[in-house]
């Protein structure tokens, strides 16, 4: 019986030896496998558990090899190494009745153990060829060490900066969005070569409009918003050719996106026209239970007529859809279908010409965390960072004289990767601290301390902290060591904010503000009449009125990942300078999320800008409608000035100047506003972008080709459409009217 069994198996190797990518080649191969299987073996390919990281010993005789040597297993998750994915390949190729091989999944969200910045960090570069370069290095990696699958890229739009996994994502436009979700398709599938995994596009949909900011809460809006402001990064990425999709665990018109046929079937594949896999997010198809549609039985029947094609970790499918088959209450050929994507994206990988094509213990050495790649990760995270203010041009400090460094952020190895990086390896990762005096050395003196706890909570920080909680230590010792080495510094630089797992998923935050214990020794430091620079380390927009007011300098660096040590000290010494603009708006308070400069107009608007309340408007009486920092904002160590709008035809015109004393990049975006429409339509929607490297004293003109796309939009039937007439086009470094050249461009 095992001789037949590797017979069969290397049949189906050898098979696949002689079949290429064409789509009638990969058909006739999938159906003659699939005329072979059982039902079981079938919905054995629509099951995904997760890894183990048991020892070796361990691993060979556990229920996931049973599992896999049985045929009820087709996908693992979370399985980290060449040797346990190895063992676990084995089983499926030389051990299960046909030989089928794994899939294998991973939280590569944004990078593998070369860490980039978190997608929100990555997204204030503007810079779709370094983000598609990190997908690609993350791809090359995760490939090294036997993961081809990556559940990456999070495309939501996130408008509410209390929802933790804003960090996850690309902001909240949808234009930004869609361009960067390209890119990382892109980056990490290429032509499917033996160095790309397969993207996973989350979560399909709609995940970030969640009520509150509360993660896994409800969302609810109309087919109009979904298709004109949240669902275009998902298509997009759809058309970039993303292999798979991964559902979201919120309601989509009070029906769970698992289990929604209108969604996924309509709108994902017969809209859009997409033909890659279905996968359920963890546990979706059980918790659907809870959200009253019934036993596991019935939610795993609903998941697959709606063309949920994998079940991850509820194991319904395997579990309950052979008896419905029975029962009549779902069909063979639902199955088939469900299968057939999963084994036609095993194709797609050339796991059947090579089930060890991505085991190799060679790249393992080599491939990963290399001088190379680590490079590019500093330059994108030296990208990323936003400089938010700086008065009497403080930044960028000399390399001289005595630096106090102070804060929770400053010396913290664990969570400098930032949130979402299960893969990293931190004890490779150098701190701020020794970035800083390896910058400076025989320059410049560093003296540190921790200064604070993140909050004056234990439990609270200790919540904050989960996978990688910081000791929790005395508050008065901590401040008067700070306090003490402040007294004797030129210059104080505080790395202060949120620890790495304060954002992410299942870290929502009611608010936004500092917390109180790092407020309170910024207060004492800058009573000491020094030059203070906060960088403030986050995962969401979060709330600066008070520093705004009170801090010299402050650059939002988020969390830079794994060269975020060396990166920070090249801005902050100006071997680098600062280009990030911000890809979400942040609040002067967090009563104002969710928050977004492309909001729809009022019969009562109050303008930007204005100062003081007006009674019967659209307005709070107690803080005024505006962000502290808009969309699209970010300060530089040079000034950059700009030429009126000019309009040649459809190309659209302006000419930036370097006006300052640095060399520098510059985000000019392109924002438009449809002057009368069939529906209400934003005040302003951002429609292009460009970076562009000037040298001082350097002009160039930048262009724009407003095309039909640009302008078109869903109407009140979800036709898209353009409507002749006025739209306004409006050229600036960002989002805020007072800083926009403005032109009308006239549709005939």
């Amino acid at each position: 019986m095992k001789l037949k069994r590797l017979l069969v198996g290397a049949l189906l190797l050898l098979s696949g030896l002689h079949v290429t990518a064409q789509d009638t080649q990969m058909n006739d191969f999938i159906s003659q496998l699939m005329a072979r299987m059982t039902v079981e073996e079938k919905l054995g390919q629509m099951n995904l558990l997760p890894g183990t990281s048991a020892t070796t010993g361990e691993l060979k005789n556990s229920p996931l090899m049973q599992l896999i040597a049985q045929g009820k297993l087709g996908t693992i998750l979370n399985q980290k190494g060449v040797d346990g994915i190895r063992q676990l390949q084995d089983a499926a190729v030389k051990k299960s009745r046909l030989g089928i091989p794994l899939l294998v999944g991973m939280d590569v969200i944004h990078g593998y153990e070369t860490i980039f910045p978190i997608p929100l960090g990555m997204s204030c570069s503007w810079d779709l060829a370094a983000i598609e370069q990190a997908a690609r290095i993350a791809a090359k990696e995760a490939t090294a060490d036997g993961i081809c699958w990556t559940y990456s890229p999070m495309v939501d739009i996130a408008l509410d900066a209390r929802w933790g996994r804003i960090a996850e994502g690309n902001g909240e436009d949808p234009f930004l969005g869609s361009r960067i979700a390209e890119a990382l398709v892109r980056g990490y599938q290429g032509n499917y070569g033996p160095e790309n995994m397969m993207a996973c596009v989350k979560h399909y949909a709609l995940y970030g409009g969640a009520e509150a900011g509360r993660d896994y809460n409800t969302v609810d809006m109309s087919h109009i918003r979904m298709y004109n402001q949240f669902f275009p990064p998902y298509q997009a990425a759809a058309k970039a050719g993303a292999g798979s999709f991964m559902t979201s665990f919120n309601i989509v018109d009070y029906t769970p996106a698992t289990a929604n046929r209108w969604l996924i079937d309509d709108v994902l594949r017969k809209q859009w026209q997409w033909d890659g896999f279905v996968v359920t997010d963890y546990g979706a198809i059980a918790e659907m239970m809870k959200h009253g549609l019934g036993n596991l039985p019935q939610v795993s029947a609903l998941a697959l007529k709606a063309g949920t094609d994998m079940d991850m970790c509820a194991e319904g499918f395997i579990g309950t859809l052979e008896q419905s088959l029975k029962e009549g209450k779902v069909t063979m050929a639902e199955i088939d279908q469900a299968c057939r994507r999963v084994l036609e994206a095993k194709y797609k990988l050339g796991l059947f010409q090579n089930p060890y094509r991505f085991i190799d213990k060679k790249r393992r050495a080599t491939d990963i965390y290399t001088t190379e790649h680590k490079q590019a990760a500093r330059n994108l995270a030296a990208e990323s960072f936003v400089l938010l203010k700086n008065q009497d041009q403080l930044l960028p400090l000399k390399k001289q004289g005595k630096i106090a460094l102070i804060g929770p952020m400053a010396h913290n190895r664990a969570n400098m990767a930032g949130t979402w990086a299960p893969t990293a390896d931190n004890s490779k990762y150098i701190t701020l601290k020794e970035a800083m005096e390896q910058a400076l050395a025989g320059k410049a003196t560093v003296s540190y301390a921790q200064g604070c706890n993140f909050t004056s909570d234990s439990t609270l920080q200790k919540d904050g902290g989960f996978y990688r909680a910081t000791p929790f230590k005395d508050s008065e010792l901590l401040k008067r060591e700070a306090l003490a080495i402040a007294k004797d510094a030129d210059v104080i630089v505080c790395a202060m904010g949120e620890s790495a797992e304060m954002s992410g998923e299942s870290s929502s935050r009611a608010t936004l503000e500092m917390f109180d214990v790092q407020r309170e020794l910024l207060q004492a430091l800058l009573q000491l009449d020094k030059p203070v620079v906060v960088l403030n380390f986050a995962g969401r927009p979060t709330v600066l009125s008070w520093e705004q007011a009170h801090v010299p300098a402050i650059l939002q660096v988020w969390f830079g990942g794994s060269e975020a040590g060396d990166a920070i000290c090249d801005v902050l010494f100006g071997d680098k300078v600062p280009s990030g603009k911000l890809t979400t708006s942040m609040p002067q308070v967090t009563g104002q999320e969710p928050l977004y400069y492309n909001y729809l107009p009022t019969g009562r608007p109050v303008g930007e800008d204005r100062k003081e309340f007006q009674k019967f408007s659209s307005n709070y009486f107690d803080v005024r409608n505006d962000p502290l920092y808009p969309f699209g904002y970010g300060l530089s160590y040079t000034t950059f000035a700009y030429s009126d709008v000019t309009l040649n035809g459809r190309t659209a015109q302006v000419t930036v100047t370097n006006t300052g004393n640095y060399d520098a990049d510059e985000i000019v975006q392109l924002y438009i506003h449809d002057v009368v429409a069939s529906i209400t339509r934003p005040v302003k929607e951002l429609k292009g972008f460009e970076r562009i490297h000037l040298k001082k004293g350097e002009s160039k003109v930048v262009k724009f080709e407003i095309t039909d796309d640009l302008l078109k939009f869903y109407n009140s039937q979800l036709d898209y459409v353009l409507e002749p007439g006025d739209f306004e086009i409006m050229i600036g470094p960002n989002s805020s009217l007072k800083h926009l050249k403005k032109a009308v461009l006239t549709i005939q």
